[in-house]
């Protein structure tokens, strides 16, 4: 087991040499979990509502101006691009992690060059993908089954979106390595930035210009753009209190940091992208019954992504405290946050469901008021309500297990949730069993309680209290 003392005698000078200047990194290691948690958490939620808002307005306005046909080729666009940023998500989480444990074992030194690494890591990452994806755009549609009527507006949404991938790594980076360090404000200000401008320009692109999806993703990269950029500029004229020169010598890729970012970094974006190619194998299917069920299913994912605000915020939050808590040796600490985020979870999940249950029409209507939607919302109400339950057991999970940097289970979680649950679950129902639509559906919603499968009995069997920090 790592070494407790020398541990927090560490962190206690790290802390002293920080109290010495001014600087974005938080203890996180000390005080009440609850309030810590929550105060950490409130600005990522903040800022996962305003990246939802500004996503859905992109739905919400293609929806009244494009109609079914608009909603599905800007659905099926953004499923094919997020393949790519969860890629990029799965690094940044790797990052996060890295960050947080050495300041959890007090090794400010080393930040820089871990920092460094990071940055030049994923813009690489960024360039790879975005020259596979502007090769291959059509290729993946196909294979999507993509409506013959939305095809070309998919095809426009993601090759837009293409040229805007190093934006969207670059803040997801950024964002990461500000967790890390336990400052959670400043990422929320950009995306919000982000935000505001994107609906300001959804309504120029689709509503005044009549750009259709193509419109909804350019206001979306130009968006990102800008609050990457001032976000940059903003940490070079704060670097001191960045823990980051920004010298160009500092952006070398290193050796050690590089390791230990591709040993927690590729099985966490494997889990990632499994997730995201499990569902695009259901949305390939789902397509084949045509555009309303393409579009719903395209709404549900938004819907999707509004329990994600809290799932995701306090999964993230709670990495960060679990990150650092496990780098100063505090393993009662590391078990208490996952607790406080499964009770948090469980109570924003459950009030969701209901709402979802009791107003299926009103609330789908919000995006597309046709007949046919309407009609498919009440089958898919109780979809989304077993869906959102299972963030309640996916949040901690993640939590927990980017928090410790266990990239062995991340890998499992990848497996079990995405190729083994969601693609055999909707294959079963949908397929084998004939339930068509709805087995597609449900064995999706099914499939997100897999996480809890894999780590929930790691979590209680304790064995994980003898790993050794990343900072080791």
């Amino acid at each position: 087991m790592h070494g407790v003392l020398p541990n927090q005698a560490a962190l206690l000078f790290f802390w002293v040499g920080c109290m010495e200047k001014k600087t974005l990194i938080k203890d996180l290691t000390t005080g009440k979990i609850a309030p810590t948690l929550l105060k950490l958490a409130y600005p990522v939620m903040l800022s996962n509502l305003l990246q939802t808002v500004y996503s859905m307005v992109d739905m919400i306005i293609v929806g009244q101006y494009e109609g079914s046909v608009g909603l599905s080729a800007v659905s099926v666009g953004a499923d094919l691009i997020h393949l790519f940023t969860f890629i990029g998500m799965g690094f940044a989480t790797a990052g996060q992690i890295m960050v947080s444990q050495y300041i959890g074992a007090g090794k400010q030194k080393e930040l820089n060059e871990v920092i460094g690494t990071l940055f030049s890591f994923s813009f690489l990452c960024a360039l790879i993908l975005t020259c596979i994806s502007l090769l291959n755009i059509s290729g993946f549609l196909r294979i999507l089954h993509v409506p013959e009527a939305a095809f070309e507006g998919a095809h426009a949404y993601a090759l837009c979106c293409t040229w805007g991938l190093v934006f969207m790594f670059g803040y997801n980076m950024v964002s990461a390595i500000l967790r890390g360090m336990g400052d959670s404000r400043h990422p929320m200000y950009f995306i919000g930035l982000a935000a505001i401008l994107n609906i300001i320009l959804d309504y120029l692109f689709i509503g005044s210009l009549h750009m259709g999806a193509f419109g909804a993703a350019l206001a979306t990269i130009m968006g990102q753009g800008t609050s990457f950029l001032l976000c940059m500029y903003y940490l070079y004229r704060h670097k001191e209190a960045f823990a980051f020169d920004f010298r160009l010598s500092s952006f070398r890729i290193s050796s050690k940091p590089m390791f230990t970012m591709l040993k927690l970094g590729i099985p966490i974006a494997i889990q990632t992208a499994a997730s995201s190619i499990s569902g695009l194998f259901v949305v390939s299917h789902i397509n084949t019954y045509g555009v309303a069920a393409s579009a719903i299913t395209g709404v549900g994912n938004k819907m999707n992504s509004i329990a994600l605000i809290v799932a995701n915020a306090m999964n993230t939050s709670s990495s960060s405290i679990v990150g650092q808590s496990f780098g100063a040796g505090k393993i009662d600490r590391v078990k208490a946050t996952v607790y406080h985020v499964f009770v948090f979870d469980l109570i924003f999940v459950s009030t969701l469901s209901i709402l979802v249950l009791l107003f299926p029409e009103q609330i789908f209507s919000i995006f597309n008021s046709g007949s046919e939607v309407l009609a498919l919302s009440h089958i898919y109400a109780p979809v989304l309500a077993i869906a959102f339950m299972g963030y309640a057991f996916r949040s901690p999970s993640l939590g927990f297990i980017n928090g410790l940097g266990q990239s062995r289970i991340n890998f499992l979680m990848g497996v079990a949730e995405g190729f083994i649950l969601r693609i055999g679950l909707t294959y079963l129902f949908g397929v084998v069993l004939g339930f068509g639509l709805r087995g597609f559906w449900y064995g999706s919603a099914i499939a997100s309680y897999g996480y809890a499968l894999v780590v929930f009995p790691y979590f209680f069997s304790n064995t994980w209290q003898n790993r050794k920090t990343v900072a080791e």
